[in-house]
């Protein structure tokens, strides 16, 4: 349902970010991912080359917080497929501490990547998707955007706003026939949650009702309804994944 589609994909060197590179592609569309780490995006794209696919893949180093970098970067899309179909702006960090421990580094760099690179890609890929007068943008919030969550106020905060942005942003644009949509994951195996002590990750797990951590692919299912056809109607939503964690 996504063949031949456009998509540009934010933080798609590791982790969940990588699962929705993979996934998309598979899924026969052009996907073009951004991220720092040259040796991790080469690594990934290396990879997918002997996976039949109607798609292409490409990737670009930069850091979404570079706000020249994505407009080069959304420029070569565009001058390469002549549009820009969904966006799905996964890039985050965590930098974990407790509020009255917690740097002013550690505070404006979580912000930074985590908030301000929503806004920066956004707004680099409107023009062409009100252009075009099409587009689907997804943004990768958390379960903690709602719960909260001690340690990380940063990160809390950063994904609270991106789901005001969604909203915000959703009425802005939808009479082009844009939907920006939210989906929130909750507990999902990746390396960053790995890093979680085991204490950590048992109470994590005796709040969710489905009595598993979820996996990338529930969230890249999300994350491909959400940019087919089929979720046309949809916009200014968020759509948790969690297996109950949060209702």
């Amino acid at each position: 349902m996504l063949e031949g589609k456009v998509i540009l994909v934010t933080g798609g060197s590791q982790g969940i970010g990588a699962y929705l590179v993979e996934d998309l592609y598979r899924a026969g569309a052009f996907v073009y991912f951004i991220g720092r780490d040259e040796s991790k995006l080469k690594s990934l794209t290396e990879g997918l080359k002997d996976i039949k696919s109607s798609g292409n893949i490409k990737y670009f180093v930069c850091d979404v917080v570079d706000a020249l970098r994505v407009d080069e970067v959304v420029a070569e899309i565009v001058k390469e497929r002549g549009r820009i179909d969904v966006l799905v702006n996964n890039a985050g960090i965590t930098m974990d501490n407790i509020l009255l421990r917690m740097k002013d580094e550690e505070w404006d760099r979580v912000i930074n990547v985590n908030l301000k690179g929503v806004f920066i890609a956004t707004k680099a890929v409107l023009k062409t998707m009100i252009k075009q007068r099409y587009g689907r943008i997804i943004n990768i919030s958390s379960v903690v955007a709602s719960m909260g969550n001690a340690g990380q106020a940063n990160y809390c905060a950063s994904k609270a706003g991106i789901e005001g942005f969604t909203r915000s942003v959703a009425r802005e644009v939808a009479s082009r026939n844009i939907t920006v949509n939210a989906v929130a994951p909750g507990y999902i195996e990746t390396p960053m949650t790995e890093k979680l002590s085991e204490e950590i990750k048992k109470s994590m797990l005796s709040m969710i009702p489905l009595n598993r951590f979820g996996h990338s692919r529930d969230v890249s299912e999300a994350v491909k309804f959400l940019a087919s056809d089929s979720a046309a109607y949809i916009t200014g939503q968020v759509l948790h994944v969690n297996g109950g964690m949060y209702m």
